[in-house]
């Protein structure tokens, strides 16, 4: 029986553990996630005990929120969180192709939550004239699902230096100067996360008109927007072209596993705000 066995503390990719046997990067995550909860948990809590007593003249929940929208969105979010579980499974098999996959599918995902609440954001201020100075909904409202997709934006950032991080050349493969790689690596992935966030939004406005005229001026203001996405898009192929040896696999599962934590807490946050600010108000 092998040493880790007999003191039951397992060796966690060769990451460093503590005396509970939880590895540092994980136990620092928790810690994290354990002061974010409370940060949210005040926030949600505010935003409810406000709702019990709303002013006279506040707007209604209910002739702003779009929940089609939002349960979409919120279903784009659960859908994430299957892909970054399936990047974390391959990361532990060392899967390099499977993992980057996932990874890529999480960022576009998440992507594609940010444009749905940017576009809810736009239609609240400049059509339902909900904002975060003019009434206690907006105040709390602006305050808690804003602090949310800054979670979210910070996620799609981190899964993609992790992305870009797979590609790091072994020591005896690297050639020319692999830091401009990567940054330009991921210049072009930001600049399609981007044009994606775009695209969503100006997609989203368009269906909402539900006429041929919309749909036409969408197809017509959007052809740089493809156009600049394939061209960014073809950026990220060209950098992650094989190119020898990498220095990243089944060691740094770990570092995954972190932000795999960190990804599933922002949508169990999100499926919390989804049913208290949302949902609640049609009960």
């Amino acid at each position: 029986m092998s040493s880790h066995a007999a003191t039951g503390t397992i060796d966690h990719h060769h990451d460093p553990s503590t005396s509970t046997g939880i590895p540092n990067k994980k136990l620092l995550m928790w810690a994290f996630l354990a002061s974010d909860c409370m940060f949210f948990g005040a926030l949600i809590s505010t935003h409810l005990i406000y709702r019990l007593h709303p002013p006279s003249d506040s707007l209604s929940p209910k002739a702003v929120f779009d929940i089609p929208l939002t349960s979409f969105s919120t279903f784009i979010l659960l859908m994430s969180s299957l892909m970054m579980a399936l990047a974390v499974n391959a990361i532990q098999k060392g899967n390099l192709k499977s993992l980057r996959l996932s990874l890529l599918m999480t960022m576009f995902f998440g992507a594609i939550f940010l444009g749905c609440q940017v576009y809810e954001f736009n239609n609240f201020v400049f059509e339902k004239h909900l904002t975060i100075t003019n009434s206690i909904l907006g105040t709390t409202f602006f305050t808690l699902t804003g602090t949310h997709g800054t979670h979210v934006a910070i996620g799609v950032l981190w899964l993609g230096l992790m992305y870009v991080r797979s590609y790091k050349p072994t020591g005896s493969s690297v050639g020319g100067h692999p830091w401009a790689n990567n940054l330009l690596h991921v210049a072009a992935l930001v600049g399609t996360l981007v044009l994606v966030v775009k695209f969503v939004i100006e997609l989203v406005w368009s269906l909402q008109g539900f006429n041929g005229y919309a749909m036409a001026s969408f197809y017509g203001r959007e052809f740089l927007t493809l156009a600049g996405t394939l061209v960014c898009l073809g950026g990220c192929f060209w950098f992650a072209r094989p190119a020898g040896t990498v220095d990243f696999g089944e060691r740094n599962a770990i570092d995954v596993e972190s932000m795999g934590l960190y990804w599933h807490f922002v949508d169990i946050v999100w499926i919390v705000i989804f049913t208290a600010v949302y949902l609640l108000e049609y009960v």
